[in-house]
C-alpha cells in the first residue's frame, strides 16, 4: 500500500471521534446548568417560607412595612417616606439604600408586599449561581453541587429568608459574583459587581474598600487604589452629609452603636463568647478550610462593626445580618479547595479524599443544623393549612378603606402598608405631625417592638382622643375616629 494512502487512512480514522466529543460536551452542559437549576430550587423554597409566612400574619412593620412604605414612595415617584419611621421620614435619612429604587417598576405592576419578599428570594438563590460554579471548578460536580447546597441552606441565608425584606438582599448576589471574578482573577470584572454594592448600605463601602486592598495586592495597583479611594469618598460623603441632610434629626443615628468610651478595646471586640460562637456557626460548613483563603479577609468589614457594637442583637445569627456573609466563606471555601488541590496535586488519592471529606464535613453539618432552621417550616403541615384566626384578622383589616390613615402594631403593619399609609401604634395616634383616621390594636397588649405598658395606655387614650369601636376579632379591635375636636 502507498505510504500517502496509509497516511489518508490514518487521518480519516484520527477524525473519527466525533460521538465521542459529543459525549464529553453533554456532562459540561448539564454541568453548566446545575447551578442555575438548584438557583431554581431555591427560589422556591425561599418564596414558599417568606410567603407563607406573610400570609400567616408574621411578618413585621420593621421592616418589611418599612421597606414596602420606600419602594411604594419611588414607584409612585415620590420620596422614600416611611411613615412608620415618623411623619415625612425620609428613609435615606436612615440608610442609604437608593438600589431600592429599582424595584419600582416591578411594584407599580404588582403593589404588594409580596412583591418584595418575592424579588428578595430571586435576588437570594441567584446569588447560589456564582458559589455553585466557583466550586464546581474546585471540587468536581457533584461536591461543587454539594457546596452549593450548603450555601444555599446555610444559616445566614435562611435567617434572612425568615425575618422579612431588607436592602442587603442586592449585596448577596453581588458580592457572589463578586468574589467569584476575584478567584478567577477577572479583576475589572470583579470591580463592576463590587462597585453597585455602595448603592445597597453605607456600611458595605468598607467591604468594597477591601475588594481594592486585594486588587491592590495582587499587583493591579492603580485599579485596587481607585476603587478604595471611591469607596472612602462614598461613605464619607453618605454618612457625613447626605444621611444627616436628610435625618429630621440632623444626625447619623447608628454611630450610636458604635462610638463612646471603649474600655477594653479587645474585650469590647472578641467578648462575649456569644461572638465565637458565631463565627464558628458561619465557619463550620466549610470545614473551617474557609480560613485558608485570603478571600475571607472580606468578612473582616461586616464581623468588626458588628462586633464591635454595642448592641447585642447584632452579635449573633439571627435576624438578616449573616447574609452578605455567606458568599464570602463559601467562595472563600472554594478557593481554599483549589489551592489545597494544587499543593496535593501529586497526592491523587489525597487530594481526592480531602476534598470529598471537606464537603462531606459541610453538608452533614448544614444537615445537622437544618430542623432548628426556618425552611424546616416547609415541612410541618400547618405550613400549608388555612388558619380560621389568620382569616378572622383578615377579614377585619378589610374594614379598614383603601388609602386611609391607620395607626397598627407591628406585627399587623405589613398587612397594610401596600394600600393603606400606616403608621406604628403606639407612637400614633398621639404623636406629633400625624393623627390617623383609623387604629387596629390587639385587646390585650404583650411585648412586642414597644413595651406592653405603652400599648396599654394609649388603648386607654383612644375613647379620650374621639376614637371609637368598629369590630372586634380574634383579640384585635378596629377603632374608627368618630370625634376629631377630642
Amino acid at each position: 500500500m502507498p505510504l500517502s494512502l496509509i497516511r489518508a487512512t490514518r487521518a480519516t480514522v484520527g477524525t473519527r471521534p466525533v460521538p465521542e466529543r459529543r459525549r464529553s460536551a453533554a456532562p459540561g452542559a448539564r454541568t453548566a446548568l446545575l447551578p442555575w437549576a438548584l438557583a431554581a430550587v431555591l427560589f422556591a423554597a425561599y418564596t414558599a417560607l417568606s410567603v407563607s409566612r406573610h400570609l400567616h400574619l408574621r411578618t413585621n412593620a420593621f421592616d418589611l412595612g418599612i421597606f414596602e412604605q420606600a419602594v411604594r414612595g419611588y414607584a409612585e415617584g415620590r420620596a422614600p417616606v416611611s411613615e412608620l419611621k415618623g411623619p415625612g421620614f425620609h428613609l435615606l435619612g436612615d440608610h442609604f439604600h437608593p438600589i431600592l429604587a429599582t424595584l419600582a417598576p416591578l411594584y407599580r405592576l404588582l403593589p404588594s408586599p409580596l412583591t418584595l419578599l418575592v424579588a428578595q428570594a430571586v435576588l437570594f438563590a441567584v446569588s447560589a449561581v456564582p458559589v455553585t460554579r466557583a466550586a464546581v471548578r474546585a471540587a468536581g460536580r457533584w461536591a461543587g453541587a454539594g457546596i452549593g447546597v450548603a450555601y444555599g441552606l446555610s444559616v445566614g441565608l435562611q435567617q434572612a429568608v425568615a425575618f422579612d425584606f431588607h436592602e442587603i438582599a442586592f449585596a448577596v448576589p453581588l458580592l457572589a459574583f463578586s468574589l467569584e471574578r476575584l478567584m478567577l482573577r477577572q479583576w475589572r470584572s470583579a470591580v463592576g459587581f463590587a462597585l453597585p454594592l455602595l448603592l445597597v448600605k453605607e456600611d458595605l463601602a468598607a467591604t468594597v474598600a477591601v475588594v481594592g486592598c486585594y486588587l491592590f495586592w495582587h499587583g493591579r495597583r492603580r485599579l485596587g487604589t481607585g476603587v478604595v479611594a471611591l469607596a472612602v469618598a462614598t461613605v464619607a460623603l453618605v454618612v457625613l452629609v447626605v444621611i444627616p441632610a436628610l435625618n429630621p434629626d440632623g444626625v447619623y443615628t447608628y454611630l450610636s452603636n458604635v462610638d463612646g468610651p471603649s474600655g477594653d478595646p479587645v474585650g469590647r471586640l472578641f467578648l462575649p463568647a456569644q461572638k465565637w460562637g458565631t463565627v464558628a456557626v458561619l465557619l463550620a460548613p466549610t470545614a473551617f478550610l474557609a480560613l485558608r483563603s485570603p478571600l475571607i479577609l472580606l468578612a473582616l468589614p461586616t464581623l468588626g462593626w458588628r462586633f464591635w457594637s454595642t448592641n447585642p442583637v447584632y452579635w449573633g445569627t439571627g435576624f438578616h445580618y449573616g447574609a452578605v456573609l455567606m458568599p464570602i466563606v463559601f467562595i472563600a471555601f472554594a478557593d481554599a479547595l483549589t489551592r489545597l488541590r494544587f499543593r496535593l496535586r501529586a497526592r491523587h488519592g489525597l487530594r481526592r479524599w480531602t476534598v470529598r471529606g471537606s464537603v462531606a464535613v459541610g453538608l452533614a453539618v448544614t444537615a445537622a443544623a437544618l430542623p432548628a432552621q426556618p425552611l424546616a417550616e416547609l415541612a410541618r403541615p400547618a405550613t400549608w393549612q388555612r388558619d380560621a384566626t389568620v382569616d378572622a384578622v383578615s377579614a377585619l383589616l378589610r374594614r379598614i378603606p383603601d388609602g386611609a390613615e391607620v395607626a397598627a402594631p407591628n406585627g399587623l403593619a405589613a398587612q397594610l402598608t401596600g394600600r393603606t399609609r400606616v403608621y406604628l401604634f403606639p407612637r400614633y395616634p398621639g404623636g406629633p405631625g400625624a393623627r390617623p383616621d383609623w387604629v387596629v390594636a390587639a385587646d390585650r397588649p404583650g411585648d412586642g417592638l414597644l413595651p406592653a405598658r405603652d400599648e396599654a395606655e394609649a388603648l386607654r387614650s383612644l375613647p379620650v382622643a374621639g376614637y371609637r369601636p368598629v369590630a372586634s376579632a380574634a383579640g384585635l379591635t378596629v377603632y374608627r375616629l368618630t370625634d376629631p375636636a377630642g
